[in-house]
């Protein structure tokens, strides 16, 4: 298959087209770089099956010759990037999504949206399963991306029931691993980058709000299966093991060796208090579920966190 992947240059959408490339497919990959890195596809540069893009799917989109698959992965995705870039986030929800739906329309392509578990915001049902409708607030700070992601799966949709277009949508629940920025503001990455610079751990409230962290191997798996063999309906993906924040600040320090000490700091303004997939649709229809332990997958990051300070 031909496939077009937007945010190709983000964290999730290099290791999506890795994956995709290592399938067979050929791979457009397309990024404005506003929180992309194009380093996260330099090993790309001359593979004969990818080609690289500079554009914003906020504007019109043309992709030259056949597609038979459309993931639309573009987004800022941690809250320091949607705080700064609120209008970008909304757009790229918005007008990103439209855009991207209406190419896979022209070209008859089967189309995967990337949303989230935070359509679901401060949860009151736990864990989350799919036909939670949520509980976000709309005017607070987190609402131009909950709100972007809500409308995108909105849209899709109504592309799927209006136009009877090929549609999925995964929704993403915490992923790390290698390639997140240093400085992206997500607790994995925070933790590690302060762990190994021997900098205090940024606990937010008293650090017992929960998080369920999948490895990003484990979250391609499940996205690349529903895109081959799932349905329209949103389905979760990410790791049910749950773990307090504090939890994962001690386990850094342990696997890092680090001296560190935690320091407790004002919770964000609607921090979800706890987060954990309900993932039975996963596993009843894709046959799909996370392998890679916690503690696995953090020492695969911390080594590549290691590797970008040694550097």
């Amino acid at each position: 298959m031909r496939i077009l992947v937007t945010g190709a240059a983000g964290f999730l959408g290099s290791h999506l087209c890795d994956r995709l490339l290592a399938l067979g497919h050929r791979v457009v990959g397309m990024d404005n770089f506003i929180t992309g890195n194009r380093s996260n596809l330099e090993h790309l540069k001359s593979h004969p099956n990818f080609q690289l893009t500079l554009h914003d799917v906020a504007n019109f989109i043309e992709v030259e010759g056949p597609l038979e698959g459309v993931l639309h992965f573009a987004s800022p995705a941690s809250p320091v990037d949607y705080l700064e870039l609120p209008i970008q986030t909304l757009k790229v929800g918005s007008l990103g999504t439209h855009k991207a739906l209406g190419l896979a329309k022209a070209k008859g392509a089967r189309f995967l949206l990337a949303s989230t578990s935070e359509v679901y915001g401060d949860p009151l049902v736990h864990p989350q399963p799919e036909s939670y409708w949520g509980n976000v607030n709309p005017v607070g700070p987190r609402g131009v991306y909950d709100e972007a992601k809500r409308f995108a799966e909105a849209i899709t949709m109504a592309y799927h029931r209006f136009h009877r277009l090929d549609t999925r949508i995964v929704r993403i629940f915490n992923t790390y691993g290698p390639r997140m920025r240093p400085h992206d503001g997500r607790v994995v990455s925070n933790f590690i980058v302060q762990a190994l610079k021997g900098e205090p751990l940024t606990v937010y409230g008293d650090g017992s709000q929960t998080r369920s962290f999948c490895y990003v191997d484990d979250l391609v798996e499940g996205i690349v299966g529903l895109f081959e063999r799932g349905g329209p309906d949103p389905t979760n993906i990410g790791n049910p093991n749950e773990f307090t924040v504090r939890q994962l600040a001690g386990l850094v320090l342990r696997l890092t060796g680090s001296r560190s000490r935690m320091v407790e700091q004002p919770l964000p303004t609607d921090d979800p208090k706890v987060r954990q997939p309900d993932i039975q649709r996963a596993r009843e229809t894709l046959g799909w579920e996370p392998k890679i332990s916690l503690e696995d997958g953090l020492r695969r990051t911390i080594e590549y966190f290691s590797g970008l300070t040694a550097a």
